[in-house]
């Protein structure tokens, strides 16, 4: 017979965790139904042509909604499972991909760039003067695998002070959908340019995740595509994730649309390579673009998310938790409260970001309006997925946050 103590010590173990387990799953209905309204009125006022929003709690889908059109001229609806191009959302996957090599053991993130792609063994950077002149330079170190998952290799895309040898080399701007090039080629080209910063001295957002791809293939022997399909999107169930359509999903993707500074919504084909849907159905599907080339669901990217936040899937406990680590101080200035990981943004300081959310909390987003975080502490897994470039004063991605967060009880 248990004496007493045992017998406390059970009925306090078990009450704590059916607190635990009460607190992890109450996620109000009627909360969540405050989205339906938002969804709605913001496609009714022309503010977004549409969109999916999935929001996951403890590993379980309790919101996945189609809100709007696909396509606004010819009324074709949102559908749960409309395919995004999701642009810098591309990142996560990849930096995941290194992660995997690393624990794998053919590879350190410490290790310079240099020990695989040989033309990055030494680089230079581009020094603006006071008078507007540029002095070339070598740079002072060489370029870590971490200084690209972290975004302080002083890579830009191409915007930097030496932009005029960028443009000539048809080196500026994250989209590589048209390129007839192999992004080993590509990457290799980017070398013998200038950078905009010395290895470590700051964020410079860029062409950092697309080195990374290259990375993969010579460390893998498998080109990128290969590589993310075998190794993360098939052991994971992602079927709708790719760099490029087949024809028989071409009908899946939805249409891009810009807001201008005058709050209206236009369709945004052929106004530049980026636009339009050409390229991701009939281009010349050449270049696999690691930092901002995939398409992909909201399911799909919800599965790649949930396996980052349970550590259990492609990567271990320990590589999420230094994934999602803050690696570069306070040189991270697109958010405030906030740090950079090996991937992701992540939150250091929730008064100081100033919007609901935790310490711990990892996200990024993408070009063409999409957004994801993942909030550890609430075991809650977020995936909002519109299609509009630029998004001029558009305010939805905290309206949803705000949303999700009033929902839990």
């Amino acid at each position: 017979m248990p004496c007493l103590h045992q017998t406390l010590r059970r009925t306090a173990y078990l009450a704590a965790f059916a607190l635990a387990f009460s607190i992890q799953a109450q996620v109000s209905g009627e909360g969540l139904s405050r989205l339906d309204a938002f969804l709605d009125a913001y496609v009714a006022e022309g503010r977004i042509p549409g969109a999916v929003l999935q929001v996951t709690h403890d590993g379980r889908t309790v919101y996945h909604r189609a809100a709007g059109s696909r396509d606004r001229e010819t009324d074709e609806r949102m559908q749960p499972d409309t395919i995004f191009r999701i642009a810098s959302m591309s990142k996560a996957v990849v930096s995941a991909a290194v992660m995997m090599l690393q624990e794998r053991g053919e590879l350190l993130i410490s290790q310079p760039i240099g020990d695989y792609l040989p033309e990055y063994a030494a680089t230079t950077v581009a020094v603006p003067g006071e008078d507007g002149s540029v002095e070339i330079v070598d740079a002072v170190r060489p370029i870590t695998i971490r200084d690209l998952l972290t975004h302080t290799a002083g890579i830009g895309y191409g915007y930097g002070p030496a932009a005029v040898d960028w443009q000539a080399a048809d080196l500026q701007h994250w989209y590589f959908g048209h390129r007839d090039e192999p992004i080993r080629e590509t990457v290799r080209r980017m070398a013998q340019l200038p950078m905009d910063a010395q290895p470590g001295e700051q964020f410079v957002y860029g062409y950092n995740t697309d080195i990374l791809g290259a990375l993969v293939e010579v460390v893998s022997g498998k080109t990128l595509d290969v590589f993310l399909a075998t190794e993360i999107f098939e052991p994971l169930g992602m079927v709708d994730t790719s760099f490029y359509l087949s024809p028989a999903r071409a009908d899946r993707l939805a249409v891009v649309y810009s807001l201008g500074q005058d709050g209206a919504l236009a369709r945004a084909d052929g106004d530049t390579p980026f636009h339009g849907q050409g390229h991701y159905v009939d281009g010349p599907r050449a270049s696999f673009s690691g930092g901002a080339g995939l398409l992909s669901t909201t399911a799909d990217y919800t599965r790649f998310l949930e396996a980052i936040r349970k550590g259990d899937g492609i990567l271990g406990r320990k590589s999420v938790e230094l994934m999602t680590a803050n690696h570069i101080g306070d040189r991270f200035a697109f958010a405030p409260g906030s740090g950079f990981g090996l991937g992701f943004a992540v939150v250091l300081d929730v008064g100081a970001r100033g919007e609901p959310g935790s310490v711990g909390e990892f996200s990024w987003g993408g070009a063409y309006h999409t957004q994801y975080w993942v909030d550890p502490a609430e075991s809650l897994t977020v995936v909002y997925m519109t299609q509009i470039i630029p998004a001029a004063g558009l305010d939805d991605f905290g309206k949803v946050r705000t949303l999700i967060y009033q929902a839990l009880d």
